[in-house]
Protein backbone atom coordinates (compact mmCIF):
# COMPACT_ATOMS: atom_id res chain seq x y z
CA UNK A 1 0.00 0.00 0.00
CA UNK A 2 1.46 3.62 -0.67
CA UNK A 3 0.77 6.27 1.54
CA UNK A 4 1.65 9.98 0.79
CA UNK A 5 3.61 11.76 3.20
CA UNK A 6 2.28 14.70 4.74
CA UNK A 7 4.14 18.18 3.88
CA UNK A 8 5.26 19.85 7.14
CA UNK A 9 6.55 23.21 8.05
CA UNK A 10 9.88 22.25 8.12
CA UNK A 11 9.54 20.70 4.08
CA UNK A 12 8.45 24.45 3.01
CA UNK A 13 11.46 26.15 5.16
CA UNK A 14 13.73 23.85 3.26
CA UNK A 15 12.11 24.95 -0.11
CA UNK A 16 12.45 28.45 0.38
CA UNK A 17 15.94 28.60 2.32
CA UNK A 18 14.53 29.75 5.51
CA UNK A 19 14.21 28.71 9.07
CA UNK A 20 11.36 26.82 10.37
CA UNK A 21 10.66 29.57 12.39
CA UNK A 22 10.88 32.26 9.85
CA UNK A 23 8.20 29.82 7.64
CA UNK A 24 6.23 29.86 11.29
CA UNK A 25 5.69 33.29 11.45
CA UNK A 26 5.31 34.14 8.10
CA UNK A 27 2.76 31.06 7.31
CA UNK A 28 0.45 32.66 10.60
CA UNK A 29 0.90 36.36 9.23
CA UNK A 30 2.62 37.40 11.72
CA UNK A 31 5.81 38.61 9.55
CA UNK A 32 5.96 41.98 10.58
CA UNK A 33 6.96 40.71 14.38
CA UNK A 34 9.96 39.64 13.18
CA UNK A 35 10.48 42.41 10.14
CA UNK A 36 10.82 39.87 7.28
CA UNK A 37 11.48 40.74 3.85
CA UNK A 38 8.71 40.87 1.10
CA UNK A 39 10.78 38.66 -1.25
CA UNK A 40 11.58 36.09 1.94
CA UNK A 41 7.59 35.81 2.66
CA UNK A 42 6.99 35.49 -1.02
CA UNK A 43 9.28 32.61 -1.20
CA UNK A 44 7.82 30.92 1.78
CA UNK A 45 4.29 31.08 0.40
CA UNK A 46 5.10 29.84 -3.05
CA UNK A 47 6.99 27.13 -1.58
CA UNK A 48 3.84 26.27 0.51
CA UNK A 49 1.76 26.05 -2.30
CA UNK A 50 4.01 24.39 -4.66
CA UNK A 51 4.34 21.44 -1.94
CA UNK A 52 0.34 21.64 -0.90
CA UNK A 53 1.12 22.41 2.46
CA UNK A 54 -1.39 22.63 5.14
CA UNK A 55 -1.25 24.04 8.46
CA UNK A 56 -2.00 21.72 11.47
CA UNK A 57 -4.67 23.79 12.98
CA UNK A 58 -5.02 21.93 15.91
CA UNK A 59 -1.36 22.81 16.51
CA UNK A 60 -2.43 26.31 15.62
CA UNK A 61 -5.36 26.13 18.17
CA UNK A 62 -2.87 25.32 21.36
CA UNK A 63 -0.26 28.32 20.44
CA UNK A 64 -3.33 30.74 19.71
CA UNK A 65 -6.41 29.68 22.27
CA UNK A 66 -8.44 30.04 19.15
CA UNK A 67 -9.93 27.23 17.06
CA UNK A 68 -10.82 29.47 13.91
CA UNK A 69 -14.61 27.73 13.98
CA UNK A 70 -17.66 30.06 14.77
CA UNK A 71 -20.52 28.46 15.47
CA UNK A 72 -24.23 29.56 14.55
CA UNK A 73 -27.11 28.94 15.83
CA UNK A 74 -30.79 29.34 14.59
CA UNK A 75 -34.18 28.35 14.99
CA UNK A 76 -35.77 28.07 11.14
CA UNK A 77 -32.97 29.90 9.48
CA UNK A 78 -30.81 26.90 7.25
CA UNK A 79 -34.17 24.97 6.36
CA UNK A 80 -35.61 28.39 4.56
CA UNK A 81 -35.01 28.74 0.91
CA UNK A 82 -35.19 32.81 1.28
CA UNK A 83 -33.66 33.14 4.75
CA UNK A 84 -30.97 30.65 4.16
CA UNK A 85 -29.22 33.99 2.51
CA UNK A 86 -27.60 34.91 6.10
CA UNK A 87 -26.13 31.62 6.30
CA UNK A 88 -23.99 32.18 2.97
CA UNK A 89 -22.99 35.60 3.61
CA UNK A 90 -22.08 34.77 6.95
CA UNK A 91 -20.16 31.44 5.57
CA UNK A 92 -18.56 34.10 3.05
CA UNK A 93 -17.60 36.26 6.20
CA UNK A 94 -15.82 33.87 7.84
CA UNK A 95 -13.89 32.44 5.13
CA UNK A 96 -12.31 36.53 5.06
CA UNK A 97 -10.99 35.24 8.34
CA UNK A 98 -9.87 31.81 8.08
CA UNK A 99 -12.73 30.20 10.00
CA UNK A 100 -15.11 27.73 9.84
CA UNK A 101 -19.19 27.59 10.21
CA UNK A 102 -20.63 24.96 12.42
CA UNK A 103 -24.51 25.73 11.76
CA UNK A 104 -26.89 24.21 14.36
CA UNK A 105 -30.58 24.85 14.22
CA UNK A 106 -33.11 24.28 16.85
CA UNK A 107 -36.39 23.99 15.32
CA UNK A 108 -37.53 26.11 17.86
CA UNK A 109 -37.21 23.64 20.73
CA UNK A 110 -35.78 25.25 23.94
CA UNK A 111 -33.73 21.93 24.50
CA UNK A 112 -31.88 21.58 21.84
CA UNK A 113 -31.25 24.92 21.92
CA UNK A 114 -29.17 24.85 25.05
CA UNK A 115 -27.57 21.42 23.98
CA UNK A 116 -26.60 23.03 20.62
CA UNK A 117 -25.20 25.80 22.47
CA UNK A 118 -23.30 23.74 25.26
CA UNK A 119 -21.80 21.58 22.14
CA UNK A 120 -20.63 24.68 20.37
CA UNK A 121 -19.00 26.04 23.92
CA UNK A 122 -17.53 22.23 24.14
CA UNK A 123 -16.25 22.77 20.93
CA UNK A 124 -14.63 25.91 21.77
CA UNK A 125 -15.67 27.70 18.98
CA UNK A 126 -14.27 31.67 19.09
CA UNK A 127 -17.95 33.15 18.54
CA UNK A 128 -21.58 32.78 18.62
CA UNK A 129 -23.93 34.42 16.22
CA UNK A 130 -27.82 33.24 17.51
CA UNK A 131 -29.50 33.86 14.54
CA UNK A 132 -33.90 34.35 13.92
CA UNK A 133 -35.69 33.29 10.94
CA UNK A 134 -38.07 36.23 11.62
CA UNK A 135 -37.33 40.04 12.81
CA UNK A 136 -38.04 39.60 16.73
CA UNK A 137 -37.40 40.72 20.13
CA UNK A 138 -35.84 37.85 21.97
CA UNK A 139 -34.62 37.43 25.49
CA UNK A 140 -31.06 35.21 24.73
CA UNK A 141 -30.21 32.45 26.13
CA UNK A 142 -28.48 33.06 29.71
CA UNK A 143 -25.41 30.24 28.50
CA UNK A 144 -24.59 33.17 25.58
CA UNK A 145 -24.39 35.93 28.35
CA UNK A 146 -20.84 34.99 28.88
CA UNK A 147 -19.41 34.50 25.85
CA UNK A 148 -18.52 36.25 22.32
CA UNK A 149 -22.16 36.16 20.47
CA UNK A 150 -23.62 38.35 17.79
CA UNK A 151 -27.68 38.28 18.22
CA UNK A 152 -28.92 38.11 14.07
CA UNK A 153 -32.21 39.14 13.22
CA UNK A 154 -33.00 39.28 16.46
CA UNK A 155 -32.55 42.02 19.74
CA UNK A 156 -32.37 41.43 23.24
CA UNK A 157 -33.44 44.85 25.07
CA UNK A 158 -31.82 43.38 28.16
CA UNK A 159 -28.69 42.62 27.43
CA UNK A 160 -25.73 44.15 26.09
CA UNK A 161 -24.72 41.79 23.24
CA UNK A 162 -24.64 43.17 19.87
CA UNK A 163 -27.44 43.22 17.52
CA UNK A 164 -27.76 42.68 13.37
CA UNK A 165 -31.42 44.13 12.42
CA UNK A 166 -32.50 45.06 8.94
CA UNK A 167 -33.90 48.48 8.93
CA UNK A 168 -37.41 48.05 9.27
CA UNK A 169 -38.36 51.37 9.99
CA UNK A 170 -36.74 53.25 6.75
CA UNK A 171 -37.87 50.31 4.57
CA UNK A 172 -41.37 51.27 5.16
CA UNK A 173 -40.22 54.74 4.44
CA UNK A 174 -39.15 53.77 1.19
CA UNK A 175 -41.85 51.67 0.56
CA UNK A 176 -44.37 54.65 1.47
CA UNK A 177 -41.88 57.35 -0.83
CA UNK A 178 -42.14 55.22 -4.07
CA UNK A 179 -46.03 55.79 -4.02
CA UNK A 180 -45.64 59.36 -3.17
CA UNK A 181 -43.26 59.97 -5.56
CA UNK A 182 -45.35 58.76 -8.06
CA UNK A 183 -48.10 61.52 -7.17
CA UNK A 184 -50.34 58.63 -5.01
CA UNK A 185 -51.40 60.59 -1.88
CA UNK A 186 -55.16 59.20 -1.67
CA UNK A 187 -56.99 55.43 -1.36
CA UNK A 188 -53.51 54.22 -0.13
CA UNK A 189 -54.26 50.76 1.96
CA UNK A 190 -51.68 48.68 3.77
CA UNK A 191 -52.04 44.92 3.40
CA UNK A 192 -51.26 42.58 6.31
CA UNK A 193 -51.08 42.22 9.72
CA UNK A 194 -48.04 40.41 11.27
CA UNK A 195 -49.70 38.19 13.99
CA UNK A 196 -46.51 36.42 15.28
CA UNK A 197 -45.70 36.89 19.15
CA UNK A 198 -42.66 39.29 19.60
CA UNK A 199 -42.10 39.93 15.71
CA UNK A 200 -41.06 43.93 14.77
CA UNK A 201 -41.00 43.99 11.14
CA UNK A 202 -44.68 44.27 10.78
CA UNK A 203 -45.11 46.80 13.35
CA UNK A 204 -41.50 49.03 12.21
CA UNK A 205 -42.66 48.62 8.25
CA UNK A 206 -46.32 50.15 9.05
CA UNK A 207 -44.65 53.03 11.16
CA UNK A 208 -42.02 53.75 8.78
CA UNK A 209 -45.33 54.25 6.28
CA UNK A 210 -47.17 56.16 8.35
CA UNK A 211 -44.70 58.66 9.38
CA UNK A 212 -43.82 58.89 5.77
CA UNK A 213 -47.07 59.88 4.68
CA UNK A 214 -47.43 62.22 7.34
CA UNK A 215 -44.24 64.01 6.65
CA UNK A 216 -45.66 64.54 3.55
CA UNK A 217 -49.44 66.11 4.57
CA UNK A 218 -51.05 62.98 3.70
CA UNK A 219 -52.73 60.05 5.80
CA UNK A 220 -53.11 56.24 5.14
CA UNK A 221 -56.63 55.60 3.43
CA UNK A 222 -56.65 52.43 6.37
CA UNK A 223 -55.42 48.86 6.27
CA UNK A 224 -56.44 45.57 5.59
CA UNK A 225 -55.87 43.09 7.81
CA UNK A 226 -54.76 39.46 7.22
CA UNK A 227 -51.62 37.07 8.05
CA UNK A 228 -48.86 37.08 5.45
CA UNK A 229 -50.41 34.33 3.31
CA UNK A 230 -50.97 34.31 -0.12
CA UNK A 231 -54.78 32.59 0.42
CA UNK A 232 -54.90 34.91 3.63
CA UNK A 233 -54.52 37.99 1.39
CA UNK A 234 -56.68 36.87 -1.58
CA UNK A 235 -59.26 36.17 0.99
CA UNK A 236 -59.17 39.41 2.90
CA UNK A 237 -59.17 41.62 -0.29
CA UNK A 238 -61.48 39.75 -2.19
CA UNK A 239 -64.07 40.18 0.46
CA UNK A 240 -63.24 43.78 0.33
CA UNK A 241 -63.21 44.60 -2.77
CA UNK A 242 -66.67 42.54 -3.53
CA UNK A 243 -67.68 45.22 -1.13
CA UNK A 244 -67.09 48.21 -3.87
CA UNK A 245 -64.07 49.37 -2.10
CA UNK A 246 -61.48 50.44 -4.92
CA UNK A 247 -57.90 51.64 -3.55
CA UNK A 248 -55.40 53.41 -5.77
CA UNK A 249 -52.58 51.28 -3.83
CA UNK A 250 -51.33 48.89 -2.10
CA UNK A 251 -48.58 48.47 0.34
CA UNK A 252 -48.36 44.55 1.20
CA UNK A 253 -46.31 43.74 4.05
CA UNK A 254 -44.73 41.13 2.43
CA UNK A 255 -44.40 39.32 -0.92
CA UNK A 256 -46.75 36.31 -0.56
CA UNK A 257 -49.65 38.78 0.46
CA UNK A 258 -48.76 41.10 -2.66
CA UNK A 259 -49.01 37.37 -4.73
CA UNK A 260 -52.73 37.21 -2.90
CA UNK A 261 -53.25 40.98 -3.85
CA UNK A 262 -52.36 40.81 -7.09
CA UNK A 263 -54.72 37.30 -7.42
CA UNK A 264 -58.00 39.29 -5.68
CA UNK A 265 -57.80 42.02 -8.27
CA UNK A 266 -57.16 40.02 -11.41
CA UNK A 267 -60.05 38.72 -10.07
CA UNK A 268 -62.33 41.97 -10.47
CA UNK A 269 -60.81 43.38 -13.29
CA UNK A 270 -58.15 45.56 -11.98
CA UNK A 271 -54.84 45.81 -13.64
CA UNK A 272 -51.72 46.46 -12.00
CA UNK A 273 -49.95 49.25 -11.89
CA UNK A 274 -53.09 50.88 -14.27
CA UNK A 275 -56.00 50.56 -11.95
CA UNK A 276 -54.07 49.94 -8.80
CA UNK A 277 -49.99 50.23 -7.83
CA UNK A 278 -48.27 48.32 -5.59
CA UNK A 279 -45.55 48.10 -3.43
CA UNK A 280 -44.24 44.87 -1.24
CA UNK A 281 -41.53 44.24 0.95
CA UNK A 282 -38.67 41.41 1.41
CA UNK A 283 -37.13 41.01 -2.24
CA UNK A 284 -38.01 37.34 -1.99
CA UNK A 285 -37.56 35.39 -5.09
CA UNK A 286 -41.93 35.82 -5.44
CA UNK A 287 -41.67 39.11 -5.97
CA UNK A 288 -39.69 38.46 -9.53
CA UNK A 289 -42.42 35.86 -10.74
CA UNK A 290 -45.29 38.86 -10.71
CA UNK A 291 -46.36 40.00 -13.55
CA UNK A 292 -45.38 43.00 -13.59
CA UNK A 293 -42.63 42.23 -11.72
CA UNK A 294 -43.53 43.53 -8.09
CA UNK A 295 -41.72 46.79 -6.76
CA UNK A 296 -39.98 45.50 -3.24
CA UNK A 297 -38.09 46.83 -0.22
CA UNK A 298 -35.57 43.73 -0.34
CA UNK A 299 -34.26 42.65 2.97
CA UNK A 300 -30.35 41.99 3.06
CA UNK A 301 -30.07 39.05 4.27
CA UNK A 302 -26.64 38.43 2.83
CA UNK A 303 -25.53 41.62 4.16
CA UNK A 304 -27.02 40.50 7.66
CA UNK A 305 -24.98 37.13 7.79
CA UNK A 306 -21.57 38.71 6.85
CA UNK A 307 -22.00 41.48 9.12
CA UNK A 308 -22.68 39.07 11.81
CA UNK A 309 -19.86 37.23 11.78
CA UNK A 310 -17.52 40.68 11.19
CA UNK A 311 -19.08 42.01 13.63
CA UNK A 312 -18.20 38.67 16.29
CA UNK A 313 -14.61 38.69 15.37
CA UNK A 314 -13.77 42.52 15.45
CA UNK A 315 -12.15 43.50 18.91
CA UNK A 316 -14.94 45.82 19.74
CA UNK A 317 -17.43 43.68 19.24
CA UNK A 318 -18.79 44.00 22.60
CA UNK A 319 -19.34 48.17 22.16
CA UNK A 320 -21.40 47.48 19.02
CA UNK A 321 -24.98 47.69 19.74
CA UNK A 322 -27.69 47.58 17.15
CA UNK A 323 -26.89 47.70 13.78
CA UNK A 324 -29.59 48.30 11.54
CA UNK A 325 -28.30 47.28 7.73
CA UNK A 326 -30.75 49.03 5.07
CA UNK A 327 -32.74 47.96 2.64
CA UNK A 328 -33.05 48.59 -0.85
CA UNK A 329 -35.48 48.97 -3.33
CA UNK A 330 -36.07 46.68 -6.09
CA UNK A 331 -38.47 48.12 -8.59
CA UNK A 332 -40.39 46.58 -11.16
CA UNK A 333 -43.56 47.85 -12.80
CA UNK A 334 -46.08 48.17 -10.45
CA UNK A 335 -46.16 51.38 -9.31
CA UNK A 336 -47.95 53.64 -12.13
CA UNK A 337 -45.02 56.26 -13.81
CA UNK A 338 -42.24 54.45 -11.81
CA UNK A 339 -39.66 52.29 -14.14
CA UNK A 340 -37.37 49.92 -13.12
CA UNK A 341 -34.54 50.51 -11.28
CA UNK A 342 -32.53 48.55 -8.15
CA UNK A 343 -31.27 51.07 -5.51
CA UNK A 344 -28.09 49.75 -3.47
CA UNK A 345 -27.46 50.40 -0.38
CA UNK A 346 -24.66 49.66 1.89
CA UNK A 347 -24.20 48.31 5.30
CA UNK A 348 -23.45 50.17 7.89
CA UNK A 349 -20.44 49.54 10.21
CA UNK A 350 -21.44 51.71 13.05
CA UNK A 351 -23.91 51.23 15.60
CA UNK A 352 -27.43 53.05 16.88
CA UNK A 353 -27.03 54.95 20.18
Amino acid sequence: MVTTRKVTLIDVAVRAGVSATTASYILNGRSAQMRISTDTEGRVRRAATELGYRPNRSARSLRTATTSTIGVISDFVASGQFASRMLTGASAAARLFDHLVLIGETEGDPDIEARLIQEMLDRQVDGIVYARLTSATITAPALLSQQRAVLLNCVDAGSSLPAILPDELEGGRSAAAELLDAGLTEGVYVVGEDPTPHAIAGKLRREGIETRFREAGHELAGVVSCSWAVHAAYDALDGWLSGGARPAALICLNDRTAMGAYQALAAHGLRVPDDVSVVSFDGSELASWLRPEVTTVALPHTELGALAVHTLLRADSARAGVIRVPMSVSRGGSVRGRGRVRHQARAPLGADA
